[in-house]
């Protein structure tokens, strides 16, 4: 599949009309998820220098028990590089948190989780995601979910998860799947986690030094697209916005919300890009796309806010935050060269989920015990929206150890190393 240079994905109109009632129908019923996804062109592929050998690597970690993450292979000496690991975002970094909500995006059921020993988890995926990779090569363990009554007391020192599927940037994005922890609300969310960690580490000092060699992991933006702005008989903003002025308003938002976290402690942030969404198997499935080629306009569309949200990284980076580092990941590019060219990383199918139902098997997502595919790793999409965990394990590789092209201005290895007083 191709995909053109352009710097944004979406999902499309009617993609997600015709999920919204198909979807909100059938999983009322029988529980199911929503999504989120990336930027990009064509059909497949984006813009973006790719490593063989290390998504070699990377696909080797997905496929081999995925519950041996913490092994050699993730990080040399095992040792933890960062004192905790703070997610927040949304389903593509949920692990559990709308198990507690009502909501009608869930996936605790079969077949998410088929590939993980612990089965399903609330992971939008068939085994781990990007954050179970990335606490791997830094040497931490999968946060817990913040909504878990469990996450509490000592749980809490390695660092929460409040990701939330069908979250978005703005508080109504995603409304209609019911309850979810909105970018506004995570933070509220964390703010609860400091004032328990303060009392666990004994006092304000030995928080700060905590916060500080901590890492925040922001995933937003997809859901501002799929489940607002391209929602037109839902949601009033692709009425009251044009593309860059929405995409202006949400970074206004997103700006807001990291000045809070750094307010509040947190130092060493990671905010991902949005990636190519048209071309996940929901978008594909409306069929506005040649064969080969992905929904481009559904791309196009998010140049504005993944342009935004660089420069908004280099603004914050500008001398306005003492003390901190905040790191691009440019998601749209690495997933653009994954789609570009799957046979370097291994991967043969490239326009369809492993589970789902309709055309490209995108139009309705994974129904509860309907058996996947059995060659998964070979699968760039688990669904209709999100990747398979074999993807998942690359992006967290280039993430984690990549050049300035996937990560910007320093990779998060290099993150981790800084120290700040």
């Amino acid at each position: 599949m191709l995909i053109k240079n352009s710097r944004c994905g979406l999902v499309s109109r009617a993609m997600i009309m015709y999920q919204l009632v198909l979807t909100t129908t059938i999983i009322i019923m029988l529980v199911m998820g929503s999504a989120t996804a990336d930027q990009g062109g064509g059909c497949c592929p984006v813009n973006s220098s790719s490593n063989s050998t290390t998504a070699s690597h990377a696909i080797g970690n997905a496929s081999a028990g995925q519950q041996q993450l913490g092994g050699q292979d993730n990080n040399d000496d095992g040792a933890a590089q960062a004192s905790a690991l703070f997610v927040f975002g949304d389903s593509l970094v949920d692990n559990g948190n709308n198990n507690f909500l009502n909501s009608i995006a869930k996936s605790n059921y079969y077949p998410y989780g088929v590939d993980s020993n612990a089965g399903p988890t609330g992971r939008f995926s068939n085994g781990n995601t990007f954050v179970d990779y990335l606490g791997a090569w830094l040497g931490l363990p999968a946060p817990p979910a913040f909504a878990d009554p469990s996450t509490t007391g000592p749980r809490i020192l390695g660092g929460v998860n409040y990701a939330s599927a069908a979250a978005g940037i703005l508080d109504e994005t995603g409304q209609h799947y019911g309850q979810r922890y909105s970018l506004s609300q995570q933070v509220i969310n964390f703010e609860t986690t400091v004032g328990e960690l303060r009392a666990v580490l004994g006092g304000q000092a030995s928080l700060s030094k905590h916060l500080s060699r901590s890492i925040a992991l922001l995933v937003f933006g997809s859901n501002d697209y799929i489940n607002n702005y391209l929602m037109p008989a839902m949601y009033p903003s692709s009425f009251d916005y044009s593309p860059s002025q929405f995409a202006n308003l949400l970074l206004t938002h997103y700006a807001r919300q990291l000045t809070a976290l750094y307010s509040v402690g947190l130092r060493k942030f990671v905010v991902a890009a949005v990636g190519p969404l048209g071309c996940i198997p929901n978008q594909l499935s409306t069929g506005q796309a040649p064969p080969g080629r992905c929904v481009d306009f559904v791309n196009q569309i998010l140049g504005a806010f993944n342009q935004g949200l660089q420069s908004l990284v280099d603004r914050m980076n500008n001398g306005s935050h003492p003390g901190s580092m905040f790191v691009y990941g440019n998601t749209y590019s690495a997933m653009g060269s994954i789609l570009n060219n799957p046979e370097r990383y291994g991967f043969r199918v490239v326009d369809r989920g492993c589970c789902g139902i309709g055309r490209n098997q995108g139009q309705i997502t994974c129904m509860p015990w309907t058996p996947p595919c059995p060659n998964r790793n070979e699968y760039v999409f688990w669904d209709a929206f999100h990747p398979t965990q074999a993807v998942d394990a690359i992006l967290a590789h280039r993430a984690y150890a990549g050049p300035p092209s996937d990560c910007h201005p320093i990779n998060v290895q290099q993150l981790a190393l800084i120290t700040f007083s």
